[in-house]
């Protein structure tokens, strides 16, 4: 299948330290050119995205807290995909000075090893929530949100197959919406979890491996990538 859409996670991933480079802007440039879609699926709430990230109009949606919010970078519209916080949990992670806390439409984010604080307020509250690891990160969210939920939402709205995208990321909250792309990528700088999952690892780091992995695209779509593991991992024996 032609490969229509790239997903891609920002930190790490296209941007370094939160910052697009001018050599990665011009290559999503290109592939917009292309006339294939770009949505970008990230850990950042949209309030702080949109401080450190001036082109968020390359893409046609962006996926944002870890899969709990959808944004229109035209239209500005967002639609929560996930209930808003507990404010119990708030409460008492703010008592117990959680470093760096932060509170979005959804997600609460602190930083490790503060996660073992987190986990025994959220048994003794009672709630049905998860802790998802991103570099030092320590996000939490309702158990059933995630990267991969908020990209379906997104290509539910574009009318794209997820078999037809190509996702690329490089941390521990990736695993969820790489795999359940038609190919999954790993920029060189990647975590060896998620480079051992994917069909592709860049050669190049950060946004060097996306732009090397665009033109890929541009040139192949991809063709060359005969069996991806997604496949060969669901593919019953014989």
């Amino acid at each position: 299948m032609p490969v229509r859409a790239l997903a891609t996670d920002y930190d790490g991933t296209i941007a370094d330290d939160g910052v697009l480079e001018p050599e990665t802007v011009a290559a999503l440039e290109r592939f917009r050119a292309s006339g294939r879609h770009l949505i970008l699926v990230t850990g950042r709430e949209l309030a702080e995205l949109q401080q450190v990230c001036p082109r968020l109009d390359l893409f046609e949606l962006v996926v944002a807290e870890n899969g709990a919010l959808l944004y229109d970078p035209r239209s500005k519209e967002e639609v929560p995909l996930a209930e808003p916080p507990s404010a119990e949990l708030v409460e008492r992670l703010k008592a117990a000075k959680a470093p760096g806390l932060s509170v979005g439409r959804s997600i609460i984010a602190t930083w490790e090893p503060f996660e073992t604080v987190v986990l025994e307020a959220i048994r003794e509250l009672g709630l049905e929530l998860q802790i998802i690891f991103n570099k030092g990160a320590v996000m939490v969210l309702p158990a059933t949100v995630n990267k991969a939920t908020g990209l379906a939402a997104a290509l539910e709205r574009l009318h794209l197959a997820a078999a037809a995208v190509v996702g690329v990321g490089d941390a521990e909250n990736d695993h969820a919406f790489v795999k359940t792309c038609g190919f999954g990528v790993a920029v060189a700088n990647a975590i060896p979890a998620l480079k051992a999952e994917v069909d592709i690892v860049t050669s190049g780091a950060r946004g060097a491996g996306v732009a090397e992995l665009i033109d890929r695209i541009l040139a192949t779509d991809l063709e060359e990538v005969v069996v991806p593991r997604r496949v060969r991992r669901t593919a019953t024996p014989a």
